[in-house]
C-alpha cells in the first residue's frame, strides 16, 4: 500500500463523494494530502485520516475563486513541501430543461466544473513543474462523452474539461507532466442524489440502464483515480478514462 509513497496530493471536492474517496485511498497508498472544498466537513475527513496515522490537511476551498485556489497550493507547499498530484475533481450540476436553464446557473456550472480546472491548474503548475513524477487528474463525467437531455450545462462544462485535459496533456508532456480525466458514470455522491431528486428518479431506475446492472460507488472511482496518478499509468497522458459500467460502450 505504498504506491503514492512520499507524494504530495491536492485534491477538490474532498469533503465527500469520490473526493472523500480518493483522498482516503491516497493517503492509504503513502501520499500526504491536501484536502479542499467549500463543505467544512472536510475536515472530518482529514482528522479521520490522521488518526489512521496518514498525513492530511483541509482548507476550505470555493474553487470558483481564484485566490482560494492559490491559498489551497500555498497551504500544501506549507504544510508538505510540494506538489506531486493536482486532482481537480469539485463539481456541480442541475437537471433542468433547456428553456428553464438559467445564464446565471449556467455560468455557476461553467465557473465550477470547467473554470475552476483551469485556474486550479494554472495555479499549481509552478510546484508540478518541480516534482519530477507529477500528474494532473481532472474529474470529466461520461455526460462529457455523450449528450444528455436537461442536461446541457453539466455535459457542456465535462466535454471542456475533456478537451482541456488533452491540450494540456500534449502541451506539458515534453515536460514530464502527465495529464488525464476521469469519466465517472453514475456513481452514489451527493451530486447524484442531487440529480435524482429533481429529476423524480430512483437509483434503480439508473440501475437499469447500465450494462454492469448497478451504480457505482465512489470507491471504485478513487480505484481508477489512484492508477491515473501513480507510477502504474507511467506512459498514459491525455487519457478520458470511462469509468462507467458500459454506458458508454
Amino acid at each position: 500500500m505504498t504506491r503514492l509513497a512520499g507524494r504530495v496530493a491536492v485534491i477538490t471536492g474532498a469533503a465527500s463523494g469520490i473526493g472523500r474517496a480518493s483522498a482516503e485511498r491516497f493517503a492509504r497508498e503513502g501520499a500526504a494530502v491536501l484536502l479542499a472544498d467549500l463543505d467544512a466537513a472536510g475536515e472530518a475527513v482529514a482528522a479521520r485520516i490522521r488518526e489512521r496515522k496518514g498525513r492530511a490537511e483541509f482548507v476550505r476551498t470555493d474553487v470558483t475563486r481564484e485566490q482560494d485556489l492559490e491559498r489551497m497550493v500555498t497551504a500544501a507547499v506549507e504544510h508538505f513541501g510540494g506538489i506531486d498530484i493536482l486532482f481537480n475533481n469539485a463539481g456541480r450540476g442541475n437537471f433542468v430543461p433547456f428553456t428553464q436553464l438559467e445564464p446565471a446557473e449556467w455560468d455557476r456550472i461553467q465557473a465550477t466544473n470547467l473554470r475552476a480546472v483551469f485556474l486550479g491548474c494554472r495555479a499549481a503548475l509552478p510546484h508540478l513543474r518541480r516534482s519530477g513524477r507529477a500528474a494532473i487528474l481532472n474529474t470529466a463525467s461520461q455526460s462529457g462523452l455523450q449528450g444528455q437531455a436537461r442536461n446541457e450545462a453539466y455535459c457542456a462544462s465535462k466535454g471542456g474539461v475533456v478537451l482541456l485535459t488533452r491540450s494540456l496533456a500534449r502541451e506539458l508532456g515534453p515536460e514530464g507532466i502527465r495529464v488525464n480525466c476521469l469519466c465517472p458514470g453514475s456513481t452514489n455522491t451527493p451530486l447524484l442524489q442531487g440529480f435524482l431528486q429533481v429529476a423524480g428518479r430512483a437509483p434503480e431506475d439508473l440501475a437499469r440502464a447500465v450494462p454492469i446492472g448497478r451504480i457505482g460507488t465512489p470507491e471504485e472511482i478513487a480505484s481508477a483515480a489512484l492508477f491515473l496518478v501513480s507510477d502504474d499509468a507511467s506512459y498514459v497522458t491525455g487519457v478520458a478514462l470511462p469509468v462507467d459500467g458500459g454506458m458508454t460502450a
